[in-house]
């Protein structure tokens, strides 16, 4: 499908997107982002989520054994945990107290500016997440991630996730680290660009 067949069949789910990243990028605190993540999220109906848990749960029933039933939970932590976990803090009143800026405000705009396009890459693999047809679907994924990684300063990817060749995203300490987050550079649309877990070092 080339991207003008894309823009037409998706013109306006386009325009919706567009709207999202402009109302994010406006965050300059750690609570005003976690509100405005908040907002988008609930726009998302029981029917979506199962449609969004269904697809992962078929994507992930093609990868190989053992390596499917090693990442299906993280999978799920990475996509509905964290979103259990925001809109627990948000019935906490916890985005209200939360008026430290921004860790990394430049990385964030960049985040901010990737998000459209990144919602229609249909062919991207390099999320090392099942990816979804529809760029709604995909948005509900960047927007998780957002939380993960400028509100909770956390990595996209949940801590232990295994990747290929065995690697994992680690803890030490109040840091995290990550041997494929400099590999995925030249993939425009990966979170891992964005992360703030720091680069590994190969042993």
């Amino acid at each position: 499908m080339g991207a003008s067949a894309i823009s037409d069949e998706y013109a306006e789910e386009s325009g919706m997107i567009r709207d999202t990243a402009l109302r994010i990028r406006k965050a300059r605190t750690r609570g005003e982002l976690g509100l405005i993540l908040v907002h988008e999220v609930r726009q998302y109906s029981l029917f979506d989520l199962q449609i969004i848990g269904g697809r992962l749960y078929n994507e992930i029933e093609k990868l190989p054994s053992p390596y499917r039933e090693a990442i299906r939970p993280y999978f799920q932590k990475q996509l509905f945990g964290k979103h259990h976990e925001l809109l627990s803090l948000d019935r906490r009143g916890a985005f209200g107290r939360m008026d430290t800026p921004l860790a990394d405000p430049e990385t964030f705009q960049k985040f901010c500016d990737m998000l459209p396009e990144g919602c229609f890459a249909w062919n991207d693999a390099s999320e090392r997440n099942p990816y979804f047809r529809n760029p709604k679907n995909r948005l509900f994924y960047y927007l998780i991630a957002a939380f993960s990684m400028f509100v909770l300063n956390e990595p996209g990817h949940p801590v232990g996730m295994p990747f290929p060749g065995g690697f994992k995203v680690e803890q030490r300490g109040s840091e995290y680290y990550c041997l494929i987050r400099d590999k995925e550079k030249d993939l425009i649309y990966s979170i891992c660009n964005f992360c703030p877990a720091r680069q590994a070092e190969e042993s």
